[in-house]
């Protein structure tokens, strides 16, 4: 039998059977999306649902195909989840096609015709990750791919808010671009109300480009398609390690490994702390509630900042429910860590806790190697100082001011939250446009830093900020070089951070010069504010979004998006390169002050 399946025309009839298959799922997902987008008639939706059996049968028949003709490739992990699906789904496809009580308990909750939806979309992930993706044929560069794969999901997410049964209320085109340039750069900012203008499919798109965006589709993409094929090949290595800045082309997917299990992991905890501090005279139905948690938890995590909430964590049964604010804080402040820091700061405490076991069952202090690296220690410590001089500037200046309905813990957490959610989380405990002038240059600055690299944040990045300070001390002292922690800090990195921060300032600058020529009545403190705010996708915004004009909610998306990407990968990606030249001219100082 397998040498006939070995057979030229028949391996050559089983990969065109395999691309159909591939094609037949992604009709489904355009027929999933219209069966959810749109209000469909009695004819069409039975059309709908005969299509969805044929798809999913088209899909387990190519899993098992593959099997059959590949069988020097099996995986254990792979195996066991095609096993397991291919069971699942053929049984959930038999209570449908079959009608025999003698096989399937009465009123079993698999028969809810929902499941095969569900199948439609796992079949299709599978059909997908097993298509031969190769990124050297694009003929893109890593950065020119990676502002690529953003700009596509931007406008898929904008397109799948623009369905009928997305939204409560009509929703102009540009302003479904704007709430998906928000959600897919984690921003946060918002037109229209996300709570009561979107209904609960429209809140769930905007959760899924938000964690997209948060973590990349690459790195979804790429680590569902090498988990599914047991490998990958080694020019789609050098181009993903070059995206992730890893150090070994080899650690490429194990670091994809480590970064979906920490968030999906620490989302899950996320929600779960969220649920146990929302009560159930606020949000009395058990799947609200749930949603919420889950809302919630993905957009802390991924620093977005939207909330289905009306005016965040603002509104009245809320601002006062510390234990909330506490979690939303545990939850953006590790997102914001970056995801080697957190892996770096998990190998620390392990570290840690052997340390202390062996000095216990030894009774010898145990040698203390250089666990937490150079990068964990400059980004802790900015951090940590960051989130303290915001927390006692917001306790100063606003503790007879927004902060006067809270008692002294209250205004210490409040404090704290409001102090850390500027460096791109984008949620907000008090009332913004009540907040004192000096407060709301504080949170410009703390906007402007943002979050760490490799995070879910934005900004210029607090290692950025730690050289540049780092830089000018040293030049103060008059030394040439800087030197921290027995490390020298490479000239590359600080021509680096200089690049970013004066790109920063020219994207912020045109942006703000821009808006107060198209909305010359809106205050210019406000149009600063709210610029700072798109480049640094903090979120935070002083009132003026949703009263914009359309030039200006078009300024912004542009710098949503720059921020996001970096202006310096954009300048990477399309400016051509310069070959290296094995010569120096004689250097010569330059007057500067």
């Amino acid at each position: 039998m397998f040498k006939f399946l070995h057979n030229n025309k028949i391996v050559s009839f089983i990969n065109i059977f395999y691309k159909i298959a591939f094609w037949l799922n992604l009709t489904g997902i355009i027929l999933f999306i219209l069966d959810f987008g749109f209000n469909q008639d009695s004819f069409f939706q039975s059309v709908i649902d005969k299509s969805y059996i044929a798809i999913i049968l088209s899909g387990l028949t190519a899993t098992v195909l593959r099997y059959i003709t590949h069988r020097t490739q099996l995986n254990t992990k792979v195996l066991s989840f095609d096993f397991l699906s291919v069971i699942v789904i053929s049984y959930i496809l038999s209570m449908h096609l079959l009608d025999n009580p003698l096989l399937f308990m009465e009123n079993s909750f698999l028969q809810n015709f929902k499941w095969i939806k569900i199948a439609v979309l796992l079949t299709f992930v599978r059909e997908l990750s097993a298509q031969n993706i190769n990124y050297r044929k694009i003929n893109l560069n890593p950065a020119q791919l990676f502002i690529t794969s953003f700009l596509g999901i931007i406008l898929i997410c904008s397109f799948l808010l623009m369905l009928p049964n997305a939204t409560n209320k009509p929703l102009e085109y540009l302003d479904a671009l704007f709430t998906a340039t928000s959600a897919v750069c984690v921003t946060g900012l918002a037109v229209v109300d996300t709570g009561s203008h979107f209904t609960t499919l429209g809140q769930g798109i905007i959760l899924l480009f938000i964690q997209l965006g948060g973590l990349g589709i690459l790195t979804f993409a790429s680590y569902f398609s090498y988990f599914f094929k047991g490998g990958s090949s080694y020019s789609n290595q050098l181009v993903l390690s070059d995206m992730t800045n890893s150090n070994k082309i080899g650690e490429v997917f194990s670091t994809f490994k480590r970064i979906l299990i920490i968030t999906f992991s620490i989302e899950l905890i996320g929600a779960i702390l969220i649920y146990s501090s929302v009560p159930k005279t606020i949000i009395p139905s058990f799947f609200e509630r749930v949603f919420f948690s889950i809302f919630h938890s993905i957009s802390s995590f991924c620093n977005a900042g939207f909330s289905t909430l009306s005016n965040s964590l603002f509104e009245t049964d809320y601002q006062f429910n510390y234990y909330l604010q506490f979690n939303i804080i545990s939850l953006f402040v590790l997102g914001g860590l970056g995801f080697p820091i957190v892996i770096n700061l998990i190998k620390y405490l392990k570290y840690v806790i052997s340390k202390y076991v062996k000095q216990l069952s030894i009774g010898k202090k145990a040698h203390k190697p250089w666990v937490l690296n150079l990068n964990s220690r400059i980004t802790l410590i900015t951090t940590i100082s960051l989130s303290i001089f915001g927390t006692l500037c917001f306790f100063f200046f606003e503790y007879n001011n927004t902060l006067s309905s809270h008692g002294f813990v209250g205004k210490v957490i409040t404090s704290i939250f409001q102090a850390t959610t500027p460096r791109t989380a984008g949620f907000n405990a008090v009332d913004m446009t009540d907040l004192y002038r000096p407060t709301i240059l504080i949170t410009i600055l703390l906007m402007w830093i943002g979050a760490s690299p490799s995070s879910t944040g934005g900004g210029i990045k607090t290692s950025t900020f730690a050289i540049a300070t780092l830089n000018f001390i040293n030049l103060g002292r008059g030394r040439d070089k800087i030197e921290i922690y027995h490390r020298e800090i490479g000239n590359t990195t600080v021509r680096r951070a200089f690049a970013i921060i004066t790109l920063s300032l020219i994207v912020i600058g045109l942006g703000v010069l821009l808006i107060s020529h198209f909305n010359p009545n809106i205050n210019l403190l406000s149009i600063i504010f709210e610029c700072f705010s798109a480049y640094s996708t903090a979120g935070l915004s002083l009132g003026i979004t949703a009263d914009l004009s359309g030039q200006s909610k078009f300024v912004l998306i542009v710098i949503m998006f720059l921020g996001r990407v970096s202006m310096l990968s954009l300048l990477i990606a399309f400016m051509k390169k310069v070959q290296f030249k094995n010569y120096r001219y004689p250097s010569e100082d330059i007057l500067i002050n």
